[in-house]
């Protein structure tokens, strides 16, 4: 019964040890597959959530063309908005890959501008996070391919 006891405890401490998360990356591999999901086809943004509050409807309508000289392009009807984006891997470690978005205007794409975490992608879906330096607000950012 001791032995039992042991063991069961042996398991216990080593499945809480193992994590299931797997959003650390092999930066030189994952960032080329990164860039290639990204540029591949013309995304949407599903879920967009901005502190404390969601803002999805801000970019309904809106389709984004990640291309692959890193211009990024969001078009709804005629309206036209010019950004960039870039994957790169963190200074701070090497399997920390950020995916980073940068528009100047207008007001509401400005907030879709930042280093943003990835959580997971697929071929067909990028969800990101950020957590904010200034005031400790968490961001989620999901775009899915159309």
């Amino acid at each position: 019964m001791k032995r039992v006891a042991l063991l069961m405890i042996a398991i216990l401490t080593m499945s809480s040890t193992c994590s299931d998360d797997d959003d650390t990356f092999n930066s030189n591999t994952d960032i080329a597959e990164i860039k290639n999901v990204a540029s591949t086809g013309v995304w949407v943004i599903t879920y967009f959530y901005d502190t404390d509050h969601e803002e999805t409807n801000n970019f309904t309508g809106y389709q984004f063309d990640f291309s692959s000289n890193e211009n990024l392009i969001a078009t709804k009807n005629t309206s036209i908005v010019n950004g960039t984006w870039s994957v790169t891997s963190s200074s701070s470690s090497s399997n920390d890959v950020d995916f980073n978005i940068l528009f100047s205007t207008p007001t509401n794409f400005e907030e879709l501008s930042d280093d943003w975490e990835i959580i997971r992608y697929t071929s067909t879906k990028i969800e990101l996070i950020d957590i904010s330096g200034g005031n400790g607000g968490t961001d989620y950012l999901t775009f899915e391919k159309i």
